[in-house]
């Protein structure tokens, strides 16, 4: 049993396999397992409040996918059982059931959103939050040791008793945190023509992929006046029959992109399953993602905090640092993949005395200082509503604010798996032998990029090739991700001697 809750850990997330379906997959993430994980967070919650499990207001809500009732009446099942006021928030988004520990309303200890993101959907797993934002590895693998105990001593049913359990309340928290998003929207667009309509002006498309990100375009944008007419896929739909709800699908992005363009939007919002990531889209179905939607995400800041500190994950580009601080006046520390840990990094940073209002990977994981540093797609797509609601005032799009924005002449991303089983130890063996073979390769234009903090990464520089490359371990699986950038030349032309150079490595499959 040990052994397979320590595998339900992904990072500061839970995640497994919650139902049939799926041939060769069998679930390890059932009634069972969230029992004893619920009351590892409970009792994780308790040491760190100082309270007791009766004194604790709970909270718990779901995206869309087909096991996620099951598991929700399990959680708040066990909630209820060990005393604790429960609010049941339904459909939800992760940014959301954060917003339940801040919100008067509400005002809970800690809050459980059970999601996989984007993953298919025969998967499932858990967020847990408190009062000062996401856990950390750290305090998953606490949760994970007492659901461990709980399943040694055969604790699987729910510590519910028929004298008493703790009261369990039906809760519209999106209807809240909609209303939160609307008042923003309302107080900064400040229409001079309609306060309370300041985007009857605007058609904007919004793609949910059928995940919990509906509400965005039913619940804020259409009582604000926008023309929501375009939008696509809003029904929630665990089964998720259009394409992924992932910002980073090619399926899923291409789709918005037409869309856009078929309709005559102003712009495209699209929101992965649990909407704590989102892209957009340009009025000419361009994307704003990856490298462009963390240029938007600091173009909206850039004013308002000038000399800021971005903190980005790893893969960005060499023109991103060039548009973050020549054109937007920031600074921009790249730093390692994982959304929590860029996250942290940039708090780190505040608390050292370093301003940094804005912490985002490319994956659309964007998170403001002025959000309590919470990795929420809403946000940041009404950061980019009200901007182009200004804009539309003046005749402008949403595009225009990255004109300045230079993009790769091609960009490719490889991932190589590795064989065996410390796939962990062989991975850092190679990256050393990457740094050494590009030391000894510097007459053909090869330089270490210095400072660094995830993997190997290197500028390729010479007649007719500008580009470069970044080889790292994948934070969880058995493999080496490869991206490479170039602004002459051909990706082929990286590709091509790093693949070389790791065919003298046996367990790498190339």
């Amino acid at each position: 049993m040990a052994t397979s809750y320590k595998n339900l850990q992904n990072g500061s997330d839970i995640r497994g396999v919650a139902m049939e379906g799926v041939s060769g997959e069998s679930v390890n993430l059932g009634i069972t397992e969230t029992i004893n994980l619920t009351k590892g967070f409970i009792s994780w919650l308790s040491n760190k409040t100082g309270k007791n499990p009766e004194e604790l207001v709970l909270s718990c809500g779901t995206d869309s996918r087909l096991s996620a009732e099951k598991l929700k009446a399990a959680v708040i099942k066990e909630m209820s059982g060990a005393c604790a006021k429960v609010f049941d928030c339904g459909l939800a988004s992760t940014p959301a059931m954060f917003m339940s520990t801040i919100f008067d309303e509400f005002r809970c200890d800690g809050a459980i959103m059970i999601t996989a993101s984007h993953l298919p959907f025969n998967r499932n797993g858990f967020k847990y939050f408190d009062k000062d934002g996401g856990l950390n590895k750290s305090d998953i693998a606490e949760i994970i040791k007492t659901a461990e105990s709980c399943a040694d001593e055969n604790f699987e049913e729910s510590t519910g008793n028929s004298d008493k359990t703790g009261e369990i309340i039906k809760a519209d928290l999106i209807g809240t945190y909609s209303e939160y998003l609307r008042n923003k929207i309302i107080e900064e667009v400040n229409s001079t023509t309609n306060r309370q309509k300041p985007l009857e002006n605007l058609k904007i498309t919004v793609d949910a992929g059928n995940g919990a990100g509906g509400f965005y375009a039913e619940r804020i944008l259409k009582p604000l006046g926008a023309d929501i007419s375009s939008s696509q896929f809003l029904e929630p739909d665990g089964s998720f029959p259009n394409h992924v709800p992932n910002p980073e699908n090619k399926e899923a992005m291409a789709s918005i992109c037409d869309r856009v363009k078929e309709t005559g939007a102003d712009f495209g919002l699209i929101f992965d399953t649990d909407v704590d990531r989102s892209s957009a889209v340009d009025a000419n179905g361009k994307e704003i993602s990856r490298n462009a939607i963390v240029a938007m995400a600091a173009a909206l800041i850039a004013k308002e905090h000038p000399g800021t500190t971005v903190v980005t994950d790893s893969i960005t580009s060499d023109q991103l640092t060039e548009y973050l601080e020549r054109c937007l006046g920031l600074k921009h520390l790249r730093f390692k993949r994982g959304y929590k840990n860029v996250i942290n990094k940039s708090i780190e940073l505040n608390a050292a005395g370093t301003d940094s209002q804005l912490a985002i990977e490319t994956s659309g994981h964007a998170a403001y200082k002025e959000n309590y540093f919470l990795d929420d797609g809403a946000y940041l797509a009404t950061k980019i509503v009200i901007k182009a609601a200004q804009l539309k005032q003046r005749g402008v799009g949403i595009g225009a604010i990255l004109e300045s924005l230079q993009e790769p002449k091609e960009a490719l991303e490889v991932r190589f798996p590795i064989r065996g089983e410390n796939f962990a130890e062989y991975g850092e063996m190679v990256l050393e032998g990457f740094e050494e073979w590009a030391k000894n390769n510097s007459e053909r234009g090869i330089s270490i990029v210095e400072p660094n903090y995830e993997g190997v990464r290197l500028n390729f520089c010479s007649d007719g090739l500008n580009g470069w490359c970044l080889l790292r371990k994948s934070l969880h699986d058995p493999i080496l991700p490869f991206n490479v950038e170039v602004t002459e030349g051909n990706c082929e032309d990286i590709l091509k001697p790093v693949k070389d150079f790791l065919k003298s490595y046996e367990q790498v499959v190339i």
